[in-house]
Parts: structure tokens; sequence; C-alpha cells
């Protein structure tokens, strides 16, 4: 409930403001001169202040100033006499919202209220997503200069909006998942409760099951003792599921029932245990093509792919390279005290024209590698690997672009076929049949091609 500040010597005013926007729900609070109201002002966490310019011997632009000492982003609306209106003019000057000639109606406070709590609201907002700005590079090294960055981190704070809902997180090997699950989780009302992430690839099967919703003692052979699940111990915060696309089918439907029911089960239990965790899953596979092979379930790909973010590999976001590079060699000079202080023309323009296979992975270990062997201060082809410095495969058959060696047969073919396609639908205007037809390919398998594209 919003709180409101009138501050007039005539009692009158007061008490008719105080009913007028106490009616609306407000919580008015009364002063009659300066002096009291700013020991309220010092006590009370106000949204709101109307003050009296003309307060008998007392000075209303000296109790502005004041006001706006102790709280410069509060907002004030002066009321002013008849004749006093320069001295209106001079209160908008030092700040504050707006002025009101006595004697006011009833209908025109309420109005100016409103407007001026709706601008202190949307002050607050743009206060604290920059505040949260701050804190997400601090809590998470999260950088980038590209459309596709920028569009990246819209769909992160929208999402973080939502602590419920479910979030899967695509793109290869190296491009960010983890970072961006936790950007999401530092920028949710969970941000105070934990952050697990399990790689599903890297436990067992048979231990799997007991990671994710812990066991009761006797459960198994080596159950000497309860154990919570990582669901358990993230409660209230975010459990991020790395590599869900390796996960085994039988732990699927277990999975799949957790997130339809919000309850988990330790192995050997027999009580269901409610939870409140927002889940977050990230793979570099093509789900819908382990969809069709069998390999994962449909249902549970719908129930986490709620909200989707892909991430572009680094080769289709070449503008953040620079910003990448930048930021990782501030980082390794502080760790090996190095002074790298700026990238030359030449090693930059080979880091961009090399197709990063790792993604941004291996570009940090490249910068770190480069840390460690060299001093500074400007970092030079020279320091490069040879795969980036290299600027032609050796011997390379005509027609071979640079970065197709470091994409592998299957990753190259895919990167042609995409191009293909994209041709294709340009010069058919988008009509998928007349561009398989083009293409000399079932209509079915081109659309199968363009989902696992993205196209």
């Amino acid at each position: 409930m919003e709180k409101i500040l009138i501050i007039d010597d005539e009692a009158f005013i007061r008490e008719n403001v105080e009913r007028i926007l106490g009616d609306d729900g407000y919580t008015v609070l009364g002063a009659e001169s300066g002096r009291s109201a700013l020991e309220l002002a010092a006590d009370e966490d106000l949204d709101l202040v109307l003050l009296d310019l003309n307060l008998g011997a007392e000075d209303g632009i000296a109790v502005l100033k004041s006001l706006k000492e102790i709280d410069p982003e509060l907002l004030v609306i002066v009321i002013t006499g008849f004749g006093s209106v320069e001295s209106a003019v001079e209160a908008l000057k030092l700040g504050a919202f707006h002025y009101m000639k006595k004697p006011f109606k009833a209908d025109a406070l309420r109005v100016i209220v409103k407007l001026a709590l709706q601008t202190q609201i949307l002050k607050r907002e743009v206060r604290n997503l920059r505040k949260g700005d701050l804190e997400l590079f601090e809590k998470v090294p999260i950088v980038g200069a590209s459309a596709a960055f920028k569009e990246m981190i819209r769909q992160v704070k929208e999402i973080a909006r939502y602590p419920a809902s479910t979030v899967l997180i695509t793109g290869e090997s190296g491009t960010g998942k983890e970072l961006v699950a936790r950007a999401i989780h530092h920028l949710s009302d969970r941000r105070e409760a934990p952050f697990i992430e399990i790689n599903c690839a890297s436990i067992p099967v048979n231990l799997l099951e007991s990671e994710l919703f812990g066991h009761e003692r006797g459960a198994f052979t080596s159950a000497v003792q309860r154990k919570n699940g990582l669901f358990e111990e993230a409660n209230k915060g975010t459990i991020f599921l790395d590599e869900i696309g390796e996960m085994d089918p039988a732990m699927q439907v277990k999975l799949l029932r957790v997130l339809e029911e919000r309850k988990i089960r330790r192995v050997g239990g027999t009580k269901n245990i409610e939870i409140d965790v927002r889940v977050i899953a990230a793979t570099n596979r093509y789900l819908p093509g382990a969809i069709r092979e069998g390999l994962f379930r449909e249902d549970l790909y719908y129930r986490l792919n709620v909200f989707p973010i892909d991430m572009p590999p680094l080769r289709e976001r070449r503008e953040d390279i620079p910003v990448l590079t930048k930021f990782y060699l501030a980082r390794y000079n502080k760790t090996f005290s190095r002074n790298f202080q700026e990238i030359s023309p030449a090693a930059l323009e080979l880091m961009e024209s090399y197709n990063w296979p790792g993604n941004i992975r291996e570009l940090k270990n490249v910068i770190e590698r480069i840390c460690i062997m060299h001093g500074g201060p400007v970092l030079m082809p020279d320091h490069l690997p040879r795969e980036i410095n290299l600027r032609e495969p050796r011997d390379a058959a005509p027609g071979v672009l640079r970065g197709d060696m470091e994409l592998g047969l299957e990753g190259a073919t895919e990167r042609y076929e995409k191009t293909l396609i994209q041709a294709a639908l340009a010069g058919t205007g988008g009509n998928v049949l007349q561009a398989a037809q083009l293409l000399k390919v079932p209509r079915g398998t081109l659309r199968y091609k363009m989902a696992k594209y993205g196209l």
C-alpha cells in the first residue's frame, strides 16, 4: 500500500487530503510543519509527498531541498496559492514532480497522485533493472555486443520474471548454456536460494535417480544413511540439468512425473515430498531428431520446452569475438600477472575469420594459454595457436572454405546443406513445396531439415 505524506499548516487541508486519498486505499500521513515532515521522511518509507509552499514562517522551497537530500528519488507535488506560481516554477527546477493551485478538486488530486505513483513505480523498475544488470555481470560473467547476444539477454530477462516455468537451452558445446542458466537464476526471485547443477551424462544410470531424488537408509547395499537428492537441496531455487539429451529413457519417465506433480520420492521411500524448484535443462543434441529415433520422450520435451533459448555458435556472432577476447585478457592478466592491453588488427582478423568449433570455451582456453606463455602488451598473430594462425588448410582443395577442416566432414556438410536450403527458400519466396522441388527432396524431408537448422 502506497504511503503519502501531506505537509500543510492548515488542518482542514490535511484532513481533506487524508480523507480523499484514504478512501482510495492509500496510507496518508500528515505534518503541519517542515520540521515534523522531515522527521517523518527520515523514519518512513514514503512513496509521495504533497508539499504546501506556504508554511507560515517556514520556507517551502527549503523544505523541498531538505526532502530531496533525504531521498533524491522521492516524488514531491507542490501546492501553491494564487499569486505564487513563480515559486512553483522554482520548485519544478529543484526536482518537484508537479504543482497544484489552491483550491483543488478531489478528482484532480486523484489523477495527479495516480500519475505520480505510476511514475515512481516505473523509475524503481528501471533502477532495479540497472542494479540487476550490474549484479548479474558481477556474479555471471556473460558478455557480448552482437544482435544475437542482445536478443538472448532480452529473453533471459523475460524468462527470469516467471520463476516457476521450465526452460530448455539448446546449442553447441561451449556456447555458454550454463552461464545463461545462472543468469536466469540470478535475475529471478529465486536468486537467494541455491543454484544446483548436474551433468546427466557424467553419472551412471543406476546412480542418477539417487543423485536427483535422494535415497532412504537401506535402499540399496551402500545406502548406510538417508541422503537428500539434488531436487531437495535446490528447493526454492533452481536445478540445472545439463546434457538432458543423454538421460536414460527410464529416468526420463520419472523426471516427467516430478515436473508434472512437483513432488519427488526418495529411492526406497514411501512418502512423496513436495518441492518448489525451477528446472532449467540444456542439451547440444537436436531433441526432435532424438524423439524420432526413440531416444527421447516427446512428452518430456514439450514439458521442458516451455521457454526455449537457442544459443547461436560463436561463428554466427563474430561481433562478440573482440568483446570476449578483451574480457578474458583482462581476467587472465590478473590471474597470471600479465600486461596485455590490446589486440593487433592482424590477430583480431585471424580470430574473427576462424570458425571456433569449440565456441566460447575454446576462445577462453586460447586466451588463457596465451597469457600463460606470453606477457603482452599486444596480442600478436604469432601468439595464436597454429589452427587459428594458419590462414588456409595446408594442401586444401580448391573451394574449401577456411574453417571447414575444423568443423570436420559432418559439420562442414551440415553447414553447406543449411546454406543450400536457405538459398532455395530465398529463391522461391519461402515456398516450401517449390523449394523442395528445386532441391529434389520430399517436402517432409525439407521440413525436417528446416526444423533441424532452425529455419
